[in-house]
């Protein structure tokens, strides 16, 4: 067998596995696409943004590990007054909180001292520690490879990572601090939304998937959501503008369309060519 062959048998035999651990997790897995009363879509789709704090249902060791019981965001920092938000999934281990505008004296979430904006009123999971982890449950709608950027803050830096059905599909990856010592209200200083543009690049299977979202090192950060695009592959990229009203028609084949190119050297030198693109004439001008 010759090494080719022997390389492509391999990648096969790789791509065969890889498929079918994912099938396995999925058909073991007990969680269930987050819903409730204003949220009742299935699951997030992807291209699209993925909320965090719409992690799965399924509580404790299913959807979710937290460090503790207590959400100490809903019904602690956000009393229970019997509003959505602030009472958001407050009996689940996850700590939950959303972006506040337009507070007083001091702006919250949208103080001047953040690098980007965030929607007002976006539910986001926070206080987290290492070793905390949620799962979503997410609908690819065509199968590629998706860029994901990231909205967050973090105290001090630190390290996440992301699995795609039970398997690593990241590694380690870095989360930059957006503490600045400058905002003068101390607790703030830290408080200041930042979006880490492609943070990560990772192929998906169309249909359902899971993603498993772990907090690495460091944590004490804040996590909104992952904004998934497909990334153009190369026959998209340079995919040629063939159209009739760029190219010549064909003796043989009267109304297929045929570009007409021609190479001539530049300057003295034969290794220098150009291709030129031969303006043809339209189809109401053949004779």
């Amino acid at each position: 067998m010759s090494r080719i062959a022997l390389s492509l048998c391999l990648i096969a035999a790789s791509i065969l596995s890889s498929t079918a651990f994912s099938q396995s997790f999925l058909s073991r897995y007990k969680g269930l696409p987050f819903h409730d009363s204003r949220h009742s879509g299935g699951p997030q789709k992807i291209p699209g943004k993925v909320l965090c704090a719409y992690y799965d249902l399924g509580g404790e060791g299913v959807a979710y590990h937290d460090a503790d019981p207590k959400n100490h965001g809903s019904g602690e920092l956000n009393p229970a007054d019997g509003s959505y938000l602030n009472e958001f999934r407050m009996h689940e281990g996850v700590d939950t909180s959303y972006t506040k505008f337009n507070r007083k004296p001091d702006p919250v979430d949208d103080n001047p001292f953040d690098k980007i904006v965030p929607p007002a009123d976006l539910p986001y999971v926070g206080w987290t520690e290492p070793g905390e982890w949620f799962n979503i449950t997410v609908s690819v709608t065509e199968e590629g490879t998706y860029a994901a950027d990231f909205l967050y803050t973090s105290n001090r830096g630190g390290t996440i990572s992301v699995d795609v059905n039970g398997k690593d599909a990241t590694g380690p990856l870095q989360i930059p601090t957006t503490n600045d010592a400058a905002d003068p209200l101390g607790w703030r200083q830290w408080h200041h939304w930042n979006l880490a543009s492609q943070l990560f690049t990772i192929p998906l299977s169309k249909g359902k998937n899971v993603l498993t979202v772990h907090i690495l090192t460091n944590g004490n950060m804040n996590l909104a959501y992952f904004d998934f695009n497909r990334v153009p592959t190369k026959a998209t990229l340079h995919r040629p503008n063939i159209s009739p009203a760029n190219t010549a028609f064909s003796s043989e084949a009267p109304f297929q369309p045929v570009p007409r190119l021609l190479q001539r050297t530049v300057g003295r030198y034969p290794r220098h060519r150009e291709v030129v693109v031969l303006r043809p004439y339209s189809v109401d001008s053949r004779t």
